[in-house]
């Protein structure tokens, strides 16, 4: 019963007049994310390279609210863009991180960047191949924010505040890196 990639099989989402300009819209968030996330890795500039990051962030955010998550898009936006953004370049402004081209990176070093990328990128496809298969999605109704929240704050609640000391504990380092001059 499932008709495309972005297509929810259940009411409300699964209309006729939905499908098309989804994939269309989601088409041009993915090439925008796309180009945006090589860039990041490509960019010499570390602060064009958190730039492109937002752009990345922002499409994610996108897909999250054309999928019908309104709620996970808008705390994307708040958590990602809104502050984890503004912690790298807080971090990267604190630090006085080296601008332009680094010339200590050699090209074997790339190259080996380069492979690991591609092993990498293989053993995702291959784990996101064999566990999710066979699933299909079925859903007759959205989820609530209620129902969200209590997953976040009942099944997750240890790893949620573990990246929050984690973001403390970073942007505390770069104070002190900075302090040190």
């Amino acid at each position: 019963m499932i008709a495309g990639p972005l297509t929810v099989v259940g009411t409300g989402l699964a209309s006729a007049s939905y499908a098309v300009p989804a994939n269309i819209a989601f088409a041009v968030i993915a090439a925008v994310m796309v180009y945006s996330a090589f860039r990041v890795v490509t960019t010499e500039n570390v602060v064009h390279a958190a730039l492109y990051l937002v752009l990345v962030l922002a499409g994610v955010a996108a897909n999250f609210i054309l999928l019908g998550a309104e709620f996970v898009g808008v705390t994307q936006v708040l958590v990602y863009i809104g502050a984890v953004i503004v912690l790298f370049l807080f971090g990267i402004m604190l630090t006085r991180a080296q601008m332009g081209a680094d010339e200590s990176v050699a090209k074997e070093r790339r190259a080996m960047a380069a492979l690991v990328g591609v092993i990498l990128a293989g053993v995702m496809t291959f784990a996101l191949i064999d566990s999710f298969e066979d699933v299909e999605i079925n859903r007759l109704e959205p989820s609530t924010t209620a129902e969200i929240s209590d997953s976040i704050f009942r099944n997750y609640i240890v790893p949620f505040e573990a990246v929050s000391v984690l973001l403390l504990a970073a942007l505390i380092g770069a104070i002190v890196i900075a302090r040190k001059e």
